[in-house]
């Protein structure tokens, strides 16, 4: 089944319940309601015509500063690469104080649930994305009396985004580590994390403590030569470690 006659059948049989449907690089997407989706998976996986019979991935998405980027790459001047960013926090893009992207995005939620589906029968995969109502408290419904290998693709994104899914019977952390905090795909998570974890050979044991690592601004650098100085070809390694003084 070709991805355009899918999505004319999908359009007719679920109508108003589709928020929105289109075909992205070869495949179908649509959008709906979570309070649609448990109804709308089961008609997927059950009807002939679709005959889903596979979830092969539940991803989370984080929507914040979603269209925003660090480099001002349309207003930009001839005096090197630092030209364009907006250095306005330590840790980047929470604190930027302004839209610099063209694009905007489409609705005002922040935490999606993106299903992706497999007809073994019909040959065809198709892309669904639940956004959750609440962005303080992220919840949609739980797929796995659909399909059992939910299991673990909601475990992951609810250990990931902080997702939860509602009806799930063992929703906990499945990659992180005991007693982690936070969510580390969130937008928001630092990018040097909350705390770090080293071996004390006085304590004899794993020890946390507070990140010593200091945060680092990714802008790339230009390094100059002194004067009467020529600069040969060096490992970006040894660029990036070069005195700042040097750099621009």
């Amino acid at each position: 089944m070709q991805a355009k006659a899918l999505l004319t059948l999908l359009q007719e049989r679920f109508g108003e319940t589709l928020q929105s449907a289109g075909i992205a690089v070869g495949e179908v997407t649509i959008e709906i309601a979570p309070g649609d989706l448990l109804a709308t998976c089961t008609a997927l996986r059950d009807e002939k015509e679709f005959s889903f019979e596979q979830v092969i991935d539940i991803c989370g998405v984080d929507y914040f500063a979603w269209g925003k980027t660090e480099w001002a790459t349309q207003e930009t001047t001839g005096t090197g690469f630092s030209r364009g960013v907006q250095a306005n926090t330590a840790e980047r893009l929470p604190g930027l104080e302004e839209e610099l992207s063209t694009e905007t995005l489409q609705q005002d939620q922040r935490f999606a649930a993106v299903y992706h589906l497999l007809s073994i029968r019909n040959n065809q995969r198709l892309r669904i994305k639940v956004f959750a109502v609440d962005d303080q408290l992220p919840v949609v419904p739980s797929v796995l009396g659909v399909w059992s290998s939910a299991n673990w693709f909601e475990r992951e994104a609810f250990d990931l985004f902080g997702i939860l899914f509602e009806g799930h019977p063992d929703l906990r952390r499945i990659l992180t580590d005991y007693g982690f905090i936070g969510h580390p795909f969130r937008k928001d998570f630092p990018l040097s994390g909350n705390v770090e974890v080293r071996y004390d050979p006085e304590k004899k044991r794993v020890i946390y403590q507070p990140v010593s690592i200091e945060p680092r601004v990714l802008v790339p650098k230009v390094i100059r030569a002194h004067a009467g100085e020529e600069v040969a070809d060096r490992p970006v390694a040894e660029e990036a470690s070069a005195d700042e003084g040097q750099s621009e």
